[in-house]
């Protein structure tokens, strides 16, 4: 039988860390050896990190990239291997590496480039137009790079039907939003099954400001059908013996790759021919791996909160975080997260409680920092508060209070943040959702005052979801049950409520799905069965708070369109849909 000892390195790098990068290849190809690996897949730009956005602009960037292939090739005595990295030939291409026995053999580079939503590829790199398969024990292999996977003509095409490849490597770093595997997988299968190839997928795994990878990575057959899975939200190494003898075999029962040949004698194809060496350590067989399979909506991104979060911190240099408890569910999740992301020791929480503030809401704040075992700190702000409005007093004479001494108190609070993470070098957790900073329900320089905010692209309405399941992964209320049941409270004035401000959330969030994320108009959205005049109020606030939304720190990416990069709206702008 002729099968091949593939691995996918399931890895999570840094970006611009070029060197850690480097060694974190090398101890994988270290790894890969010692458990018989014929060949090794690493993601998309591992040298780099992905994305490096305008670092491709600095010339010394790319020469120390490229310095760090040439060790990593050293590294491949014995072995095979597909690195991502940036190739410079005249221009700088989006490049995957065919290293073999302590050389680079040839380069791949990408042929589609994304340019929407996140990605901005177009801007630093040339499209790849060369294409090639290599043979390794017998095996034809084609190559491709993220993007080229998600198109079912070229490269993959000309690489099966016409070069006879019975193994596809693709190699991505495909960001994670909601309900994107199970998509991908889709996709991956049909185009294993349409091409009569087997399709092995490394994905990168990480957080990177925004943006958060979630691994996954898999071998499907031949006929569609699942081999093996990586982790999510975890590095791993994923190895798997391919009976590549099953493809050919299917092959001769399906006259496209004869049809295929003939039709297009003359396509440009580079085909190479690796030599190999039998090593008696790929003789044994590998040990029995626990399937890995997906994780179900709420878990799923649960996990890339934690992570996205945790990697952030962490690849920032922070070792502690400062977030502000109001005794609601924002901050209570946030805490959580931050706990699950850091461990309980680096999280310090702190109430400022007003004369606003409830006595239920402060007792929920310490009760949620005692089930998490975090650090507490109480810092009172009224005094402070009276101090602000007596000295703007003159200034505010016979004018009524308003909103204004609202968001001195937010102020307040971001001024006490602040300051104890200048003092502490502690990062601040900002705890905003996506539905309060879609409509503009948040302060600058207050509430929105911090260094990450967690739940930027959480609407309101799964921050409750996501806490319920927190709670039910832990089997008890480590989030306290009071705070699912008192209404949504900023605590500012006197018996405040969100809902004197918004639309019920049930209400709001789906009008700010099919908005912010879907583009609906007014009629489109009414459909839906929502009152006209409501879906104006909200799309107005929507228009009008883009300028605070510029101002927001970097939050986990988890909607098909999160705020920010996602979303490009010009602040200045008179265009109004409705």
């Amino acid at each position: 039988m002729r099968t091949l000892r593939v691995g996918l390195c399931q890895i999570n790098t840094t970006v611009g860390d070029i060197g850690g990068n480097t060694k974190k290849i090398l101890d994988y190809i270290a790894k890969g050896k010692k458990m018989g690996a014929d060949l090794l897949i690493f993601p998309e730009m591992a040298v780099t990190g992905y994305p490096p956005e305008d670092l491709l602009l600095m010339t010394k960037f790319i020469e120390a990239n490229l310095k760090a292939v040439k060790t990593i090739a050293k590294a491949t005595s014995s072995i095979t291997a597909i690195v991502g990295f940036v190739n410079k030939e005249g221009d700088i291409f989006n490049s995957a590496a065919l290293l073999h026995n302590g050389k680079m053999i040839d380069v791949y580079s990408k042929t589609y480039l994304p340019n929407y939503g996140v990605f901005d590829e177009d801007r630093y790199f040339r499209a790849g137009k060369e294409n090639f398969i290599f043979t390794l024990k017998s095996t034809p292999i084609g190559l491709s790079i993220c993007e080229d996977l998600w198109y079912p003509g070229d490269p993959i095409r000309t690489q099966a039907l016409y070069g006879g490849a019975e193994l596809i490597i693709n190699i991505s770093s495909s960001p994670y939003h909601a309900g994107k595997s199970t998509f991908r997988d889709k996709m991956i299968s049909t185009r294993a099954s349409d091409n009569m190839a087997m399709v092995a997928y490394c994905n990168l795994v990480g957080g990177q400001d925004e943006l958060v990878f979630d691994g996954g990575s898999l071998i499907i057959d031949q006929k569609g059908d699942l081999v093996i899975r990586g982790k999510q939200f975890e590095e791993d190494l994923v190895l798997s013996d391919l009976d590549m003898e099953a493809v050919f075999r299917m092959r001769l029962h399906d006259p496209r790759i004869r049809k295929e040949k003939q039709a297009e004698e003359e396509r440009e194809l580079r085909k190479i021919e690796l030599p190999y060496k039998s090593h008696s350590v790929r003789n044994k067989p590998l040990l029995p791996r626990k399937d890995s399979k997906p994780l179900d909506r709420l878990a799923e991104i649960y996990a890339a909160l934690v992570l996205g979060t945790g990697d952030y911190i962490r690849k920032n240099g922070f070792q502690r975080v400062l977030i502000g408890l109001s005794g609601g569910i924002d901050s209570a999740l946030t805490a959580a997260i931050a706990v699950d992301a850091l461990g309980k020791k680096g999280v310090v929480g702190v109430a400022m409680p007003s004369q606003y503030s409830s006595n239920e809401s402060l007792d929920d704040a310490k009760r949620l920092a005692k089930n998490l075992g975090i650090q507490f700190m109480m810092i009172p702000i009224t005094d402070i508060f009276q101090a602000y409005l007596r000295t703007l007093s003159p200034s505010f004479k016979e004018v009524r209070p308003d909103v204004t001494e609202e968001n001195i108190q937010a102020r307040i609070r971001g001024n006490i943040l602040m300051a104890l993470s200048n003092k502490f070098g502690w990062l601040v957790l900002t705890t905003g959702n996506k539905s309060e900073m879609s409509v503009g329900y948040c302060t600058l320089y207050g509430d929105m005052a911090g260094g990450y905010a967690v739940l930027k692209d959480v609407p309101k309405t799964l921050v409750y979801e996501l806490t319920t399941f927190r709670n039910k992964k832990e089997r008890k209320a480590m989030i306290p049950k009071n705070v699912f049941l008192k209404p949504p409270s900023a605590e500012l004035r006197p018996n405040q409520k969100d809902e004197d401000s918004l639309p019920p959330y049930s209400i709001l969030d789906p009008i700010l799905q099919a908005y912010v994320e879907e583009d609906k108009g007014v009629e489109e959205i009414a459909k839906l069965g929502f009152q006209k005049s409501m879906i104006k109020e909200v799309i107005q606030m929507v228009d009008q708070n883009e300028y605070k939304r510029r101002q927001t720190p970097p939050g986990v990416k988890i909607t098909h369109r999160a705020l920010g990069k996602d979303r490009r709206i010009p602040v200045t702008n008179k265009y109004r849909n409705f």
